[in-house]
């Protein structure tokens, strides 16, 4: 089996946000290297079934803000829960991403970045004025990437994202995918943890 795990995430995720930097610890640990795949939720919730923030129950909103506290006090990490941009649109950042990655660049630091961004420092990652001062910071071309990020085979290459994440059973952010076998959400890291550990063989639906 490969030793790869597939990272399915947008930049407006908080679960891909809290549980980021412990996944890539996780992955290094293991030995194992990780695909970046960002995805359009938009598009995979469509295909799944899946509901927008807006669109689900007070009850269930409510219930993500207990769940956004408990995560952040357990991760130690920093969180706005309510950022002043957020919905955001993410595809831009989603994109650059890609074209980091397909350069070779530190896309991982990148993510970061843009999590942080958002989650902590409330900016607004749907601005190019954003993107270019969070990849000047990282030593990037920020005109080139954010150029290359527009360009066909970039958004060609997210739209496939989209295809093959529903196509694999991702319904959500983060995913991570480990020889086609699904662990959705952040909060499965041990269990991904212990199927690297096992070098089982993938469990799937009956």
């Amino acid at each position: 089996m490969q030793r790869i795990i597939d990272y399915y995430y947008t930049h407006a995720s908080p679960w891909a946000y809290i549980g980021h930097e412990a996944f890539l610890a996780l992955a290094d640990r293991r030995e194992y290297a990780v695909r970046f795949r960002p995805v359009s939720l938009t598009t995979v919730f469509a295909e799944t079934g899946g509901l927008p923030l807006a669109k689900r129950h007070p009850v269930r909103q409510a219930y993500r803000l207990v769940e956004l506290q408990r995560w952040r006090a357990y991760r130690n990490i920093p969180l706005t829960l309510k950022p002043a941009h957020f919905p955001v649109n993410p595809e831009l950042a989603d994109r650059i991403a890609l074209a980091v990655a397909v350069e070779g660049g530190p896309v991982a630091a990148y993510s970061l970045a843009v999590f942080k961004a958002l989650w902590v420092d409330e900016l607004d990652i749907a601005r190019d004025s954003v993107q270019r001062a969070i990849l000047e910071r990282l030593g990037l071309n920020a005109d080139a990437t954010l150029g290359q990020a527009s360009e066909k085979p970039i958004v060609e290459r997210y739209m496939s994202n989209q295809a093959e994440a529903i196509e694999t059973g991702v319904f959500g952010s983060p995913s991570y995918v480990l020889n086609g076998e699904v662990f959705w959400g952040q909060d499965r890291l041990d269990l991904l943890d212990a199927a690297l550990a096992e070098g089982r063989v993938p469990f799937s639906a009956p």
